[in-house]
């Protein structure tokens, strides 16, 4: 079997359609950037379809996941070299598929609770993207700490959305997700720590790397601590999944940067 599978090998039917990340973030009729408001709050007559529009990007984000352990499992031969991964890195690898396959499951039927049909919105493949460093280690931080991160302040914002608009369906099911992400992304902490105890410069290159994923998916920094951030970022539960408090204040100011970055782009102002 192909290692090191491209975006162009994944395999799609018809119902999907593919949109740039980029085209998303810096499209100027995108009002948010403009108004600066949490269009996740019940009371806001967007909410629905922010919702619904959320939901399916988590379940193309869920299929991505899968696909992306799955080639981690399989792209690296087990062993001690630089290109090669323990053994129990791919057991661990694995759980994450069955996690990800259910979270599939999931997101299908809480996109069909809430009135969506697959492929009514389109998909960006930037998970996969991460997924396809061929250096183990930049991978898991790309993925495990940076998109799997990303994926806890989402399903948090998505569990408190439910909350609110009286949804115990929602509610639920994004609490049950989330827990799983948590799990995640300690893994992707516990072996960025074991892979590179003995080569600090790996470890700062892969650290690095994960600065870049989380500056250009933050959503054009929709995501961030105030009251008006439409994606809330998810402090505790990051916390609980290793990182330390100024990891997590550094992604804070990125996702500061992000904005005024997009805004700049979009011509918008704060």
């Amino acid at each position: 079997m192909k290692r090191m599978l491209s975006v162009d090998d994944l395999a799609r039917d018809d119902r999907f359609e593919r949109i740039r990340i980029e085209d998303t973030i810096f499209d100027p009729r995108r009002s948010t950037f403009d108004e600066r408001r949490n269009i996740f709050s019940p009371k806001d007559p967007e909410s629905p379809d922010a919702a619904r529009a959320l939901m399916h990007g988590i379940f193309v984000g869920e299929i991505q996941a899968l696909e992306g352990a799955g080639r981690t499992c399989w792209d690296f031969d087990i062993g001690k070299a630089s290109d090669e991964v323990p053994f129990e890195l791919k057991l661990d690898m694995a759980r994450q598929c069955w996690d990800e396959a259910r979270h599939c499951e999931i997101s299908v039927k809480l996109s069909e609770w809430m009135g969506t049909e697959l492929g009514e919105f389109a998909e960006s493949v930037f998970l996969y993207e991460a997924a396809c460093n061929p250096d183990p280690v930049l991978r898991l931080t790309g993925v495990n700490r940076a998109l799997e991160g990303l994926a806890i302040d989402v399903f948090n914002t998505m569990r408190e959305f439910g909350t609110k608009a009286g949804d115990p369906v929602l509610e639920f099911c994004e609490d049950w997700m989330l827990a799983d992400e948590v799990t995640h992304v300690k893994m992707g902490s516990d072996w960025l720590r074991r892979l590179t105890a003995d080569d600090p410069g790996r470890r700062e290159r892969a650290l690095e790397f994960q600065r870049v994923v989380d500056k250009l998916f933050s959503l054009g920094g929709a995501r961030g601590e105030d009251d008006e951030s439409p994606i809330k970022l998810a402090r505790r539960f990051r916390e609980l999944a290793g990182f330390t408090t100024e990891e997590v204040d550094e992604i804070s100011d990125l996702s500061r940067d992000a904005r005024a970055e997009a805004l700049a782009r979009t011509g918008g102002r704060d």
